[in-house]
C-alpha cells in the first residue's frame, strides 16, 4: 500500500452511507482492517424504501459491479408521478424512478463488507471518536442526523442545525402505488399531505405530513404510534384503497436541515447526514450518502496524504451538496405553504408542485411530458405556440407586451446627477432588446440622497430634459416597450465611492452629511454616522420625492417604482435593525411603515392616475432581529392597501452583517408567498438566469413579472434571443426593424465529422 494511505479505519454507523464506504474501501485495498460499529440491530432502519437516480447507479455500476448487480435485481421502476388535487388526479409522466427497500438495501450491503473481510459490530455503541482516532489511521463518521460524533467535536465541525415546520410520520402500505403519489387532505384542522411510492412489488413507503400547528390541532401530538398509523389510513383511504398501514416504531417527528461549516477534522471525516441533510420531499438523502461514499473512497486513492484526501472530498462534494440542499429547502417550504396554494386550478397546482425545487422546470417538464405542459398551459389560457413569458400583463392602465423587466441596476455613469449618452444606450440598447419593461437605475432624488457622486439624480430641470431624451428614444424605436423610473434616496448608505472605486467605502474628500430614520453607521467604524431625520427634515425629503416623481411625469415615464429595499433611507425606516427611533416612526412594524407609506401616499397622488406605480422591499434583511418573510407579507399588504400596483421583492442589502442564502432564484420564495397570501402581483428578483426559469414562475403562478439584472448586462438582447431560442415570433417579442434580419441565430461550421459508410458489428477475421 501507498505510504500515507490509511489502513486502519473505523467507521461509526451501519447506515447505507458507512457501509458502501466500508465495501468500497475494502475494495480499493484487501488489507485494509475496516471496522463498523452499529448500535441497533442489522434489520432496524427508519423508514421503507429508497430512491435512486440513474446518475447515483452509474457510480455504484463503475465502483462496485457486485452491488450494482444485487440492487438491480431487487429494484421496482416507474415514471409518473399522480397529484391529486381535491379528487382530481393529474399524472406527469417521463420521471423515472428507482427503488428498493431499505432493510435489503442494508443486507446487500452487510453481505458485500462481509465477503471483503470488513468487520461488523451490531447493537454495539462505537467507541469515543477521539479514542477512535487515536488507534485507527481514518475515522469515519456516518452516524447520521444526530451524530455523536459531530456533537462531540461541535467546535471543530462548526455544525448548523435548523428545525422547520412541519411534522411528519414514515409508515408502509402492503401493496405497490402505481406512481410516485402526492395527495392532500383538507381537515377541519388544517392540511396534510401524503407521500408515496413503490419500493417492492408488494410495499410502499407513505409518509403523511403537516404543519405543526395542524398536527397539534389534529391530536396527533398525544396518539401512539398505532393511533397515528390508524388516524393515516383513514385520512389517505382513497389513496391506500381501503387498506391499513403500518409502522416500524415510528415517530412524529420535524425535518432538522444539517450543515457544517467543516466536514474533517484531524483523521476523523463526517459523511452522509451526519455531514449534511436534505429533506425527503426530494428523496436524495440515500443517494448523497452514497455519492459521498464514492467520493472520499476516490479521493483517499487519489491523494496518498490523508488532509489533502479529506480536503479533496470536502471540495468537490460540498458544492454538488449546497446545491442539492438548496432544492431540497425549496422543496420543503413548498410543503410548509401548501396550502397557499390550493385555490389554483388543478393543472396550474400540480405543475406548481413538480417544478416545486426549481431542479424540474417547464422545458425540462415538457421533455419528459408534452402532453402535461400543454394541458398546463390551455388551462392557464397562454396561447398555443407562446411560451407563457410572451403573455401580456396588464398593471393599471399599462399593459406589458410581456413578463421580462430589465431590472434596475446602478450604472455610477451619470454627471452631477444627469444621465447622458451612456444611459441613452445603455437603456436604449435594453429597450431594443425585447424585454416588456425596462427599470433605470435607482434616481436619486436629491444631491445629498445619491449613493456615489455618479448616481442619476432627477431634481433639477437639466435631469428632467435628459431623462426625457432617454424615454423617447425607447418609446419611438422600440414601440411597445414600457420605461420605468424608480426613485430613491440613499440614506445612510450614500457619499461613497463609485463600485469599481471601492463599494460602500467613504469617499476620501467632498463627503455630504448623510441622513436616516436612525444615526446609525452602515459600517460601524468605518462609513459616516448619519444624522436622524426631524420632523422638518421628514417633511423636506417627502416633498423631494415629490417633486422628482411629477418630473419623470413630465419625461414621460410609464411606470414609477419607489425604492423601499436595500438599506436605503425609505428601507431605513422598514427595518429593526436600522429604526431605533422613539417617536411615531418607530417602535412596532406599523409605526415603522408610517414614514414609508406617507412618502407612497404623496408620490402616488400627483402620479398620473391611469399609470401604474410599484414598490421594491426587502423581504429579508437575512440578519438576526431583522426583517422576516412574515414582516414582508405585512410590509406588502400595507403598500397594496395604499394603492402599490405591484411589489417588486427583493431581500438584503440592509446591514453589512448579512448572511445571504444565495442560490439560482433564491429570492423568488419571497415573492410567491405574498403573491399567493395575499393576491397581489408581484415582481420576482435574484438569480433568474434564464428564460426556463422565467417561464417556471410564471406558469406556476409563483410571480406575474421576472426581473433579470446580470443577464442583461451579459446580452442586451436577451429577451429577443430567449424568443429566438424557443422559435417563437409573436407579438411578445417583436424584433425592431433595423435588427429583423439577425432574428435568427446565425449558423456555425460543420463540427461534426462523416459517418463512416460501413460498421460491421462482427468483423471477419482475415488471414493470419
Amino acid at each position: 500500500m501507498t505510504a500515507g494511505r490509511p489502513a486502519r479505519i473505523a467507521i461509526v454507523g451501519g447506515g447505507p452511507a458507512g457501509l458502501y464506504a466500508a465495501v468500497l474501501l475494502a475494495r480499493l485495498d484487501p488489507r485494509r482492517e475496516i471496522t463498523v460499529w452499529e448500535r441497533n440491530a442489522p434489520d432496524r432502519t427508519f423508514g421503507f424504501g429508497v430512491v435512486l437516480s440513474d446518475e447515483t447507479l452509474g457510480g455504484i455500476e463503475h465502483a462496485d459491479p457486485t452491488v450494482h448487480t444485487a440492487l438491480r435485481r431487487e429494484f421496482v421502476r416507474w415514471d409518473d408521478i399522480d397529484i391529486v388535487h381535491r379528487g382530481r388526479m393529474l399524472t406527469s409522466g417521463g420521471h423515472g424512478f428507482a427503488a428498493l427497500g431499505r432493510r435489503r438495501l442494508l443486507e446487500i450491503l452487510h453481505q458485500r463488507c462481509r465477503d471483503l473481510g470488513v468487520r461488523l459490530h451490531f447493537r454495539t455503541a462505537a467507541p469515543s471518536a477521539a479514542s477512535l482516532a487515536r488507534t485507527h489511521d481514518l475515522v469515519i463518521a456516518a452516524d447520521g442526523v444526530h451524530s455523536a460524533t459531530r456533537q462531540a467535536h461541535a467546535d471543530a465541525f462548526g455544525p448548523r442545525l435548523t428545525t422547520h415546520r412541519c411534522r411528519y410520520i414514515w409508515l408502509a402500505a402492503d401493496f405497490a402505488l402505481d406512481a410516485f403519489r402526492f395527495e392532500t387532505a383538507e381537515t377541519e384542522h388544517g392540511v396534510l399531505q401524503l407521500h408515496g411510492y413503490p419500493y417492492s412489488p408488494d410495499s410502499s413507503t407513505v409518509i403523511v405530513e403537516a404543519r405543526e400547528e395542524v398536527w397539534r390541532r389534529a391530536g396527533l401530538d398525544h396518539r401512539t404510534e398505532q393511533e397515528s398509523t390508524d388516524f393515516c389510513a383513514k385520512l389517505f383511504a382513497d389513496a391506500l384503497g381501503g387498506r391499513p398501514l403500518r409502522g416500524n416504531g415510528s415517530q412524529w417527528t420535524a425535518f432538522r436541515t444539517v450543515v457544517n461549516e467543516r466536514w474533517s477534522y484531524g483523521n476523523t471525516v463526517l459523511l452522509g447526514d451526519a455531514a449534511h441533510t436534505a429533506h425527503f420531499s426530494i428523496g436524495s438523502g440515500t443517494k448523497l450518502a452514497v455519492e459521498d461514499a464514492l467520493a472520499l473512497a476516490a479521493c483517499l486513492q487519489e491523494h496518498p496524504a490523508l488532509p489533502d484526501a479529506l480536503a479533496a472530498y470536502e471540495a468537490e462534494r460540498r458544492p454538488v451538496v449546497e446545491s442539492t440542499q438548496r432544492a431540497a429547502h425549496a422543496s420543503l417550504e413548498w410543503f410548509e405553504n401548501l396550502a397557499l396554494y390550493l385555490d389554483q386550478p388543478p393543472r396550474q397546482f400540480a405543475f406548481n408542485l413538480l417544478t416545486r425545487s426549481r431542479r424540474v422546470t417547464h422545458d425540462n417538464l415538457r421533455l419528459r411530458d408534452t402532453g402535461f405542459v400543454s394541458a398546463v398551459e390551455r388551462e392557464a389560457e397562454v396561447p398555443e405556440g407562446t411560451p407563457p413569458m410572451f403573455t401580456p400583463f396588464r398593471l393599471r392602465g399599462l399593459t406589458l407586451r410581456n413578463r421580462v423587466v430589465v431590472s434596475p441596476m446602478d450604472m455610477y455613469s451619470a454627471q452631477d446627477g444627469t444621465p447622458g449618452d451612456f444611459h441613452l444606450v445603455h437603456l436604449g440598447g435594453r429597450a431594443l432588446g425585447g424585454a416588456g419593461l425596462v427599470m433605470t437605475e435607482m434616481v436619486c432624488v436629491s444631491p445629498e440622497g445619491r449613493i456615489t457622486p455618479g448616481c442619476a439624480g432627477l431634481y433639477e430641470d437639466a435631469h428632467e430634459t435628459a431623462w426625457r431624451r432617454v424615454v423617447d428614444f425607447a418609446h419611438t424605436q422600440s414601440p411597445g416597450v414600457a420605461v420605468g423610473v424608480q426613485l430613491g434616496h440613499s440614506g445612510r448608505k450614500g457619499s461613497t465611492r463609485l463600485m469599481w472605486d471601492g463599494i460602500d467605502d467613504p469617499l476620501p474628500d467632498g463627503n455630504w452629511p448623510l441622513v436616516a430614520a436612525s444615526p446609525l453607521p452602515y459600517r460601524p467604524g468605518i462609513s459616516q454616522i448619519p444624522t436622524a431625520l426631524d420632523t422638518a427634515g421628514l417633511a423636506a425629503v417627502r416633498d423631494q420625492f415629490v417633486h422628482a416623481a411629477e418630473r419623470a411625469a413630465r419625461a414621460g415615464f410609464d411606470l414609477l417604482e419607489l425604492h423601499c429595499a436595500h438599506g436605503y433611507l425609505l428601507s431605513g425606516f422598514l427595518s429593526p435593525l436600522t429604526n431605533r427611533r422613539t417617536d411615531g416612526y418607530g417602535g412596532s412594524l406599523r409605526a415603522r411603515l408610517r414614514y414609508p407609506l406617507e412618502v407612497f401616499d404623496a408620490v402616488r397622488a400627483v402620479w398620473p392616475r391611469e399609470s401604474p406605480m410599484t414598490v421594491r422591499i426587502s423581504a429579508t434583511d437575512w440578519a438576526d432581529g431583522g426583517t422576516t418573510a412574515e414582516d414582508a407579507v405585512t410590509i406588502a399588504a400595507a403598500f397594496a392597501a395604499h394603492g402599490a400596483d405591484a411589489v417588486d421583492v427583493s431581500t438584503g442589502q440592509v446591514v453589512a452583517h448579512e448572511r445571504p442564502d444565495f442560490g439560482r432564484s433564491y429570492q423568488t420564495p419571497f415573492a410567491d408567498r405574498i403573491r399567493n397570501e395575499l393576491g397581489v402581483p408581484v415582481i420576482a428578483v435574484g438569480a433568474i438566469s434564464s428564460w426556463d426559469d422565467v417561464n417556471s414562475l410564471i406558469l406556476a403562478g409563483r410571480a406575474d413579472l421576472c426581473a433579470l439584472a446580470r443577464p442583461h448586462l451579459y446580452d442586451p438582447h436577451w429577451t429577443l434571443h430567449a424568443a429566438a431560442e424557443q422559435e417563437y415570433t409573436g407579438p411578445g417579442a417583436p424584433w425592431p426593424l433595423p435588427y429583423r434580419a439577425g432574428s435568427r441565430k446565425p449558423p456555425t461550421g460543420r463540427t461534426d465529422g462523416p459517418k463512416p459508410r460501413l460498421a460491421l458489428e462482427h468483423p471477419v477475421a482475415g488471414p493470419a
